[in-house]
């Protein structure tokens, strides 16, 4: 009984602790910032050692906790602010029968990651065209954590790519825990490859790109695609919250799938470096029969994209040789 006592004291002190420290980043991040912060921590802990019984205690913090996340949960993301270049256009898409048409596909003329001509296009395809998907997992440094941009191939046109990022405002740049908070508004980037994986190959230092082929048939590549649809043209009229453990990069993909579709969760959505070697345990990706080790080094495809730049068969070209490919 006295294990279980001290357990459960240790259990509820670590939820305060961390309850508190949320607090605190919320009120650093989306608040009027640390000075302000400080000043409610310091109140909660005065209230706490000078009030009794710890049932009282208990209330306050209970109290203080909730006051600042009800105001927190006020905080509405927008569609209207003064945004960085690069995704100062949402992309939307209009379907007619088999006919979709995509406006604001980003297709920008890089010199540098930081100098560009900003490039947006309407692009035209047809949903029966589409022969299956491709995922490109960018890595920035950390072997456990990446980017999936997905891919998807048309026997008539070419790729289109989805990327679901941070749409950021000028001045803003990506933090880890900002990502936590109400820091940046959600958005599909929808684009060449020529842009959005060149930039990454290309442009950008230190970034590595391992391109797979899923295995999937083109009948459920196609209702992927209209997935991706749906939650393009929700987002262009309202609005959402990017949070980098319950609506980011992958998991947003994940979530748009329906619930009796969803692949069981494995930590490796949240540690999503590690995503591909979970895609080649479920037999999720094409293998030609490699194991994941000599796979992953073969879809490497930085040294293939930057031999290619900007020539037109950028697409064709950076997958010369990756296996899975060509598989039926």
């Amino acid at each position: 009984m006295k294990f279980l006592r001290v357990a459960g004291i240790l259990l509820l002190a670590f939820v305060l602790v961390a309850a508190t420290a949320w607090a605190f980043g919320a009120l650093c991040y989306d608040g009027p910032g640390t000075v302000l912060a400080v000043v409610a921590v310091l109140a909660l802990v005065a209230a706490l050692v000078f009030m009794k019984p710890w049932r009282a205690k208990l209330g306050a913090f209970a109290l203080w906790f909730c006051a600042i996340l009800g105001w927190w949960l006020t905080i509405k993301p927008t569609n209207v602010a003064d945004w960085q270049p690069d995704v100062a256009q949402l992309a939307r898409a209009e379907v007619n029968g088999d006919v979709v048409t995509f406006h604001n596909v980003r297709n920008c003329d890089y010199r540098t990651d930081s100098d560009y001509t900003p490039r947006w296009e309407t692009r035209t395809v047809r949903i029966s065209q589409i022969t299956g998907i491709d995922m490109a997992i960018d890595y920035w440094g950390s072997p456990y954590m990446a980017h999936p941009i997905v891919s998807f191939q048309f026997a008539d046109a070419p790729p289109l790519c989805f990327s679901i990022e941070t749409r950021k405002k000028k001045g803003q740049s990506y933090s880890a825990i900002g990502g936590l908070y109400r820091q940046f508004e959600l958005v599909y980037i929808v684009a060449d490859e020529r842009d959005v994986i060149r930039l990454r190959t290309n442009y950008r230092k230190g970034e590595d790109i391992y391109l797979y082929r899923l295995a999937i048939k083109p009948e459920k590549a196609r209702e992927r695609f209209m997935e991706y649809i749906g939650s393009l043209n929700r987002l262009h009229e309202e609005a959402r919250w990017y949070n980098a453990i319950t609506t980011n990069c992958t998991t947003t993909i994940r979530s748009q799938h329906n619930a009796s579709e969803r692949l069981p969760w494995d930590w490796r959505m949240l540690v999503n470096g590690k995503g591909d070697e979970l895609l080649y345990e479920r037999k999720a990706i094409r293998t030609a029969g490699l194991p994941f080790a000599e796979l992953k080094q073969r879809v490497h495809i930085n040294p293939a994209a930057r031999a290619a730049n900007d020539s037109p068969d950028f697409s064709k070209l950076i997958r010369a040789g990756v296996p899975g490919m060509d598989s039926p």
